[in-house]
């Protein structure tokens, strides 16, 4: 059985996050129909791409879209059934348990019947562009009364800059994430960076997924809106908190460490090694692994503080004892160790694993002619059988469903925010002393929202009871420790289905559960390194850097994606998912592009933020100013920040010849160029770079992006988290929520990538141990004094 077996999808267009939300939702078993139109949204910016001019992303289109032909009145939905077949009786190009049917314009009954019978319908573009293809909510609704319809664009669906033109680049820019992708710099003229691969598309389709299942929950037909914006601004959560808290904005300049002491990149005789000894247990077992260096001993080095304070000497230290080692030999060397390192691989690399061979992640298929390895699901699920579960009534999509959260940092909790934020009731166990590393932060500030927290010291057996009974009693666990630390304590997804054979058992890990790298030592950023992300991310001729966590927020959506789905289907059919999420085969699925690449054209190289087909396509300095100077932020002591003055910068794009025609007509140094092609734009490329670069130099950052999305090019200055806080659109479309005291001053916090009419639940983020007594009165019936004597013996706190 498939996670999604039985749910019927229909996806409008070529619109890419689009295709990423569909092949998802069909890689876990929905089925997937494509109706293509020639009006609907070809990219990102909501416009047709001419035939003559290359996307670049066309390769990846294809797989995301690829499929068996069409399906004619006579296919239902369950006769396609491939989770009947062995992975190798899989038609070529035919991945999904449940099919993505392609295969060109489906039109007449074929279309209508789809389309009034589909459970979820999903269309990508801006509002002006849905209304001309009659893709807009009130037409699809006219068409469908029941369906959950899910509209994806830039911007949003409301909100001052619902159509303005936008691309990849110029989303990443406006979500603040370019300017923290690859982590602080030496040097500010090194210009903000998209990252490899399309991936504006890939959270954004993420988001819509993760929306869409929570909204098949609902008690009543739902309308989705998806602003891959703000899908990409939520992925910096921490650093959003700052801004709408604090009015404190993140520097790009370097600082100390530069994060360094965390996380490392080595160079290497082939390559590059990433560690990560953040712990000093972790950093006495890496001397170790160095031979133990006299330098090691030196007081400047003695404690996590001192390595930072002195980090530029230390670094040089330990390059100088990597760079005549392999790559491979300093990871496994470290793992062995228990210190966290993997080595930076290339796209290629990474395609016979023996980690992944073992999980079976890849399966052959056939894409635009080519046989090619292609990514599977991102996750496992197994199952087993109970009693259908009672739909609960309720406001939310999760009214009614109990979690039990076991996770803590960043995946883990920014799964259960999602489901708290759905109604779910959370329940966090966290050990005594300081509970959740996220406290530390303004992680737990903004993830533990709307959630309880109990203490449970589950080294104890009376604990471990308590963990059992509440497992018993819930609908859904979340857990993301050490592979073999849940069946250590105890409660292992194996023990409690005994006792809880309802449970939706939730993992995630960095390797999976399973294979021979299960138990390797692993954080999101390290697997950034190993999947290749980190290395392709950076200008050409730059030294690899970590940079932002990515990967973490990013599992996040996809757990509370399959969560929802694991709801849906035990709904249906009774079925009780098992979810084992790998880490690492979750990044790989989101740079399905440079995997495709690396196969059919070669090694990927990084690019910077040029684009092998679209020119101009890239990021110039300009002069200072915020993109909402002067908005209504209703704050008195949000701070003026003087980053975007000295470093501001503006990306733009051609994405075809209308949008280089309408440059030409805004930057005077360019009027006379407006009939040149592709090929000659290419050719002109430093001509173009200049006379852009003279354009802006001059101009406030805020104003010029004006100027140009008024002419209908994309573009967008490289927002800082202060912008987002002031942005005029996002206070429309209620993206942030007023907090605590400052409820009615402006103290706000950043809410959910998309917006229904369920709303969201919120809530303060509750203190160590807040609820225990609570929880355990009213969830376990537990009299005062059998909660007296599980105090008096440590077992709770």
């Amino acid at each position: 059985m498939e996670l999604l077996n039985g749910y019927r999808v229909v996806q409008l267009g070529s619109g890419l996050a689009a295709a990423v939300c569909g092949r998802l939702l069909a890689d876990v078993g929905a089925h997937v129909t494509r109706i293509a139109d020639d009006t609907a949204p070809g990219n990102i910016a909501g416009e047709t791409v001419p035939d003559d001019v290359m996307t670049g992303d066309d390769l990846l289109r294809a797989y995301l879209n690829h499929g068996p032909a069409p399906m004619t009145d006579q296919m239902a939905p369950d006769q396609l059934a491939p989770d009947q077949l062995a992975p190798d009786q899989l038609a070529p190009g035919h991945l999904a348990a449940g099919g993505l049917v392609t295969g060109g314009l489906a039109t007449g009954d074929l279309a209508t019947g789809d389309l009034a019978a589909a459970d979820l319908i999903l269309a990508e573009g801006s509002p002006a562009s849905l209304r001309r293809a009659g893709h807009d909510a009130d037409s699809l609704r006219r068409r469908n009364a029941s369906a959950v319809i899910v509209l994806i664009s830039p911007f949003g669906q409301t909100g001052p800059d619902a159509d303005a033109p936008a691309c990849d680049l110029t989303l990443l820019f406006a979500s603040g994430i370019a300017r923290m992708l690859t982590g602080q710099v030496d040097d500010l003229a090194e210009a903000p960076i998209r990252p490899v691969g399309e991936q504006s598309a890939f959270i954004g389709g993420l988001a819509a997924a993760c929306a869409g299942m929570h909204a098949a929950l609902a008690r009543a037909p739902a309308v989705i809106d998806v602003s891959i914006q703000e899908a990409l601004a939520t992925l910096a959560m921490t650093e959003l908190t700052k801004a709408g808290l604090a009015g404190k904005a993140w520097s790009r300049r370097r600082t100390g460490d530069g994060n360094g002491a965390t996380v490392c990149i080595l160079p290497a005789a082939d390559g590059y090694a990433a560690i990560s000894p953040r712990e000093e247990k972790q950093w006495a077992a890496w001397l170790t692994v160095m031979g133990d260096p006299a330098w090691g001993r030196e007081p400047r080095f003695a404690r996590k503080a001192d390595r930072a304070a002195n980090w530029d000497a230390l670094h040089r230290l330990m390059s100088a004892w990597s760079r005549d080692k392999p790559k491979q030999w300093i990871a496994d060397a470290a793992q062995a160790a228990h210190v966290p390192s993997f080595p930076l691989r290339e796209p290629m690399e990474q395609l016979s694993t023996p980690q992944l061979e073992h999980r079976r992640f890849y399966r052959s298929g056939t894409v635009d002619g080519q046989a090619l390895r292609l990514p599977g699901a991102p996750f496992g699920a197994g199952f087993h059988h109970a009693k259908p579960a009672a739909v609960t009534a309720g406001p939310l999509p999760l009214s009614g469903i109990r979690v039990l959260d076991f996770s803590w940092v960043i995946a883990g909790p920014t799964t259960t925010r999602y489901l708290a934020a759905m109604g779910a009731e959370v329940i966090k166990i966290e050990a005594p002393g300081r509970g959740d590393p996220g406290r530390g932060s303004e992680l737990h500030t903004v993830l533990g929202q709307a959630k309880k927290a109990i203490v449970l010291d589950l080294k104890k057996p009376e604990a471990v009871a308590v963990a059992t009974a509440l497992a018993e009693r819930s609908d859904i666990l979340v857990e993301n420790f050490a592979t073999g630390v849940m069946d250590r304590l105890g409660l292992g997804a194996d023990t409690l289905r005994v006792t809880a054979p309802g449970l939706i058992y939730v993992s995630a890990s960095g390797m999976g559960r399973t294979g021979p790298e299960a138990h390797a030592v692993a954080y999101g950023t390290l697997l950034q390194c190993y999947a290749g992300f980190a290395g392709l991310n950076r200008h050409p001729g730059a030294a690899p850097r970590v940079g932002m966590a990515w990967l973490d927020p990013m599992c996040g959506l996809m757990l509370a994606f399959a969560s929802a789905a694991a709801v849906w289907q035990r709904q249906r059919s009774g079925a009780v998912a098992r979810i084992d999420l790998s880490m690492i085969e979750a990044m790989l699925w989101t740079m399905a592009e440079p995997l495709l690449r690396a196969q059919s054209a070669g090694p990927p190289q990084p690019a910077g933020n040029t684009h092998p087909a679209w020119m101009p396509h890239g990021a110039w300095p300009a002069a200072g100013g915020s993109a909402a100077e002067g908005a209504d932020t209703k704050r008195a002591d949000i701070q003026r920040d003087d980053i975007q003055r000295d470093d501001a910068w503006v990306a733009l794009a051609a994405p075809d010849d209308a949008a280089w025609r309408a440059l030409c007509g805004v930057v005077p140094a360019l009027s006379g160029l407006q009939g040149l092609g592709l090929a000659d734009r290419q050719a002109a490329r430093n001509r173009i770079d200049a006379a852009l670069a003279a354009w802006l130099q001059g101009r406030d950052a805020a104003s010029a992006v004006a100027t140009l999305r008024a002419a209908g090019v994309p573009a967008a200055q490289a927002a800082t988290s202060l912008d987002l806080v002031r942005d005029p659109h996002l206070r429309a479309r209620g993206f942030w929520e007023a907090v605590g005291k400052d409820a009615g001053g402006g103290g706000v916090l950043p809410g959910l990538p998309w917006v229904a009419a369920f709303g969201r639940a919120n809530g303060p983020a509750p203190a160590l141990g807040a609820d225990t007594d609570a929880v355990l009165a009213e969830v376990l019936r537990l009299p005062p004094s059998e909660i007296a004597r599980l105090r008096a013996i440590g077992a709770v706190a």
